[in-house]
Parts: C-alpha cells; sequence; structure tokens
C-alpha cells in the first residue's frame, strides 16, 4: 500500500478545498494517506511517504507563498530524488506560470511528475474537485 502525504497551504481556503478532494481521492484509492497544513508537515517526515502532492496558490507576480510554504518545500527539496510528487494549487491571475516554474523545480529536484500539475482558477467548483479527486487517485496507482 502506498502511503501519500498530501501537504497544502491555503489563504483563502481554495487550495485547501483542492488539497481535501485530492486527500479523498488517493484514500479512495487504497493509499494510507495523511492530510498537512503545510505548518504540520517537516522535511524530516518525507521519507516516510512514497507520494507527495504539495499544494500551494499563486502568490504575488506568481510565486509559491514565501512565509510558511516556501521554507517548507525547500527543505523537502533534497528528500524527493526518486519520489512521485504532484503539485496544485489555484489562482486569480496570470497563466500559471508559478506552477510551470514549480513543477520544473521538481523536475529538477529528482522527482517524477507523472501527471503534471493541476492548477485551477478561484474556487473549485464541483467539477474542479472531481478532477482534484482523480488527480489523487492517479498520483497513487
Amino acid at each position: 500500500m502506498k502511503k501519500i502525504a498530501v501537504v497544502y497551504w491555503s489563504g483563502t481556503g481554495n487550495t485547501e478545498k483542492m488539497a481535501e478532494a485530492v486527500f479523498k481521492g488517493a484514500e479512495s484509492a487504497g493509499a494510507e494517506a495523511s492530510l498537512f497544513n503545510v505548518n504540520d508537515f517537516s522535511a524530516d517526515m518525507a521519507d516516510n511517504f512514497d507520494v507527495i502532492a504539495f499544494g500551494c496558490p499563486s502568490m504575488g507576480a506568481e510565486v509559491l507563498e514565501e512565509a510558511e510554504f516556501e521554507p517548507v518545500y525547500s527543505a523537502c527539496r533534497d528528500k524527493l530524488t526518486g519520489k512521485t510528487v504532484g503539485i496544485f494549487g489555484s489562482y486569480g491571475w496570470g497563466d500559471g506560470e508559478w506552477m510551470r516554474n514549480w513543477e520544473e523545480d521538481v523536475l529538477q529536484a529528482g522527482a517524477s511528475v507523472p501527471h503534471g500539475y493541476l492548477i485551477i482558477n478561484e474556487t473549485p467548483d464541483d467539477a474542479g474537485l472531481e478532477t482534484c479527486k482523480n488527480y489523487g487517485i492517479n498520483l497513487v496507482k
């Protein structure tokens, strides 16, 4: 049974909703899934999981949230080599540049991102939440 951590930061609740749906999808696919606010996760925990799904919205000039999320992600980066990773988040402007840059960084860390990234504009609707759930299912297949 694969162990997956879904680790997120959310300012408005949109990425939190996405994270909950990714978590439910992974759980429904038979994974041992854990959902963490980024403040409850550390690099020391990364080795305990086969798959890590990181969720962070676009901030400022299309960057990761810098005060809470980015330091935890950066600390985990060296532990991603050989792992399956998912990345997701919501955005309100721009074209997803922050996610493309983030995906490139994850790949450079030596991780596999077999299902690409998932972005949703603003609040996920029912179809968006279903997409998030399927993303979680696919991460553990």
